[in-house]
């Protein structure tokens, strides 16, 4: 199963590489010779999009992507994102403005060891409707692509309005929002990147894996379908996020081989259309 992002066409499944850090996405993972091997079979199992970001760790994961797949096969396309930093405590920074954003792309091409990037995200933090500094720093990702620095601008965390205003100026390879069973407000985004054949990336798409009734893998209509076809929670929630809108890909994150082999599997999961409406938000 192959979906466009942007210029370039993958796998339906891929891999966010956020959890191979330590805890709270900061430091060292606790087993580096299992990150290593979880990106190596992520990439021998036919996984061709990776998902990253410099400040998780930070360069934490993109060291790692270099040290388990440098050099990198022909056909991975690898994505980051700019627009946050981390400081030496692990909080979590703003690095919104235009010079931020091109010295988080540098940085992104330093670790990975790369002269370009296929896909660069912008992620915005705060702000509801786009203005004159969205503006600004739609103009900061386009020098970088005119450099030759990144080949498509992707958006994260966006509401339809800046969807819609960024696509009068460049083209835009994908959407990275929250979205799962459990939180559908990024709805009409989706729904404007299906009509528009743009990817749409949902991150937390097995609602960050909290547990409980209200969570999705706890979800009683999910444990029961899971049940009744012979698979994981995860893996129903991943088929759902699959079968809401064509233009979906997924970036299921994990720090073990066991799990990424769950999630890949996922793809093979067929929910028919009565399922995918019963599972999802009113």
């Amino acid at each position: 199963m192959r979906r466009p992002l942007g210029p370039f066409s993958v796998s339906a499944i891929g891999f966010g590489a956020m959890r191979l850090t330590g805890p709270g996405v900061f430091g060292p993972p606790t087993d580096r010779d299992e990150a290593l091997a979880v990106l190596r079979e992520a990439v021998d199992s036919g996984v061709d999009h990776i998902d990253t970001a410099q400040f998780y760790g930070p360069d934490v994961v993109n060291e790692l992507i270099r040290e388990a797949l440098h050099p990198y096969p022909e056909n991975l396309i690898l994505v980051s994102k700019v627009g946050a930093s981390r400081d030496r405590d692990g909080r979590v920074l703003s690095a919104q403005e235009p010079a931020q954003l091109r010295q988080g792309i540098e940085d992104n091409l330093r670790t990975l060891g790369i002269d370009a990037l296929p896909v660069v995200n912008l992620r915005l933090i705060g702000g509801s409707e786009p203005d004159a500094f969205f503006d600004e720093q739609l103009a900061a990702m386009l020098s970088a692509r005119d450099d030759g620095l990144i080949k498509a601008i992707g958006l994260s965390n966006i509401t339809s309005a800046h969807l819609l205003h960024a696509l009068r100026v460049t083209d835009i390879a994908c959407v990275q929002n929250e979205f799962h069973m459990g939180n559908s407000v990024s709805q009409p985004v989706l729904d404007e990147c299906t009509r528009r054949g743009i990817a749409f990336v949902p991150f937390a798409s097995l609602g960050f894996g909290v547990p409980g009734p209200d969570a999705v893998l706890g979800r009683a209509a999910v444990v029961d379908e899971a049940v009744r076809l012979g698979v994981t929670p995860a893996q129903v929630a991943l088929a759902w996020a699959l079968a809401v809108s064509p233009t979906v890909l997924l970036i299921p994150g994990t720090s073990s081989r066991r799990h990424l082999r769950e999630n890949l599997a996922a793809s093979s999961v067929h929910l028919d259309d009565e399922t995918v409406r019963r599972l999802s938000p009113l």
